[in-house]
């Protein structure tokens, strides 16, 4: 166990930053011994970090009580192997209140979602955020997708407020990106994190590693852990063979076939771990199942990238 603070921890991770299901039983409700099998088994893996209940873990779909329980168990299950960041978002005050519930449950820092339907001006966002990271001591990553969009500027000061120590970015615009690099570094010092938060974020590594962008979550950690590590263990060590064998035989089309349904970025993943044999159960409205033919697509993609690692 180590206590490092968050940011030195994640800067040069041992392995992928893992975002675990959440898994659910037969009724619907969380499973929480099947969901720290789940946790367990990833750290085991070789897993970095834990992000718990964020996207790939449903945050949206949870309930306060059913989040903090889900990241109390993680915590439980790391004991302190990796850190655990948890998911938060929503308007500012239940976005604070996740926070909060987040800290007492032991979790070692926050993804903060975009708020919650509005489309808010680049002071309403700086605004929310900066509340967020004052309202505990729990550092702090600013996640970039759908209604949360950033100027260089706002991220110049995001990046100067306290608390908060990265920005995840799953909107894919590489010219903004390398703006707003550009100018937190001009304008700020200290080291800042970024991470490559897209969907399948293996897929786009090269892109973002040629703006200086390392960092990135893996969703395919979820259900095969070999593939993610080789691919990962490749892409920090400079092995471009390795990483272009996995992009062309594995990730591209497990992206394509990810692309065939709304909310299988969530959905696939979970049917991915169920047919590696943990059952995890299935999504919750308003996410929906793959097809028969997708998960079948699937188990014989997971099949072929397993073959890639004994080639």
């Amino acid at each position: 166990m180590t206590s490092a603070p968050l940011a030195a921890r994640l800067r040069i991770p041992s392995g992928p930053l893992f975002f675990p299901v959440t898994a659910y039983g037969p009724g619907g409700a969380v499973d929480l011994d099947v969901y720290r099998t789940h946790v367990r088994r990833g750290v085991d893996a070789g897993a970095a970090a834990v992000f718990a209940c964020c996207g790939t873990g449903e945050f949206h779909a949870l309930a306060p009580e059913e989040f903090q329980s889900c990241v109390r168990a993680a915590v439980d299950e790391t004991a302190g192997r990796v850190p655990v960041v948890a998911g938060a978002g929503y308007g500012t005050a239940l976005a604070v209140r996740y926070a909060k519930l987040a800290e007492e449950a032991g979790a070692d820092g926050l993804l903060a979602m975009p708020p919650y339907l509005v489309q808010a001006a680049q002071e309403g966002l700086l605004a929310h955020y900066r509340a967020l990271a004052a309202a505990t001591a729990l550092p702090l990553i600013v996640y970039q997708r759908d209604n949360a969009v950033f100027t260089p500027a706002t991220a110049v000061g995001l990046a100067r407020t306290e608390g908060i120590i990265g920005f995840k970015d799953g909107l894919g615009d590489l010219d903004l990106m390398q703006r707003i690099v550009s100018a937190v570094r001009s304008e700020v010092r200290g080291e800042f994190l970024y991470f490559n938060g897209l969907p399948t974020a293996e897929l786009t590594g090269p892109a973002y590693r040629g703006i200086g962008i390392t960092l990135y979550s893996s969703a395919v950690f979820c259900f095969a852990p070999e593939i993610a590590l080789a691919f990962h263990r490749a892409f920090t060590t400079g092995d471009d063979a390795t990483v272009e064998l996995l992009l062309d035989g594995f990730y591209r089309p497990f992206v394509e076939l990810r692309a065939q349904g709304r909310g299988y970025a969530v959905s696939l993943v979970k049917a991915g771990v169920r047919l590696r044999g943990l059952d995890v159960g299935e999504v919750r409205p308003p996410l929906h199942e793959p097809t028969e033919d997708h998960v079948k697509q699937l188990a014989q993609l997971i099949e072929r990238g397993y073959a890639l690692l004994e080639a």
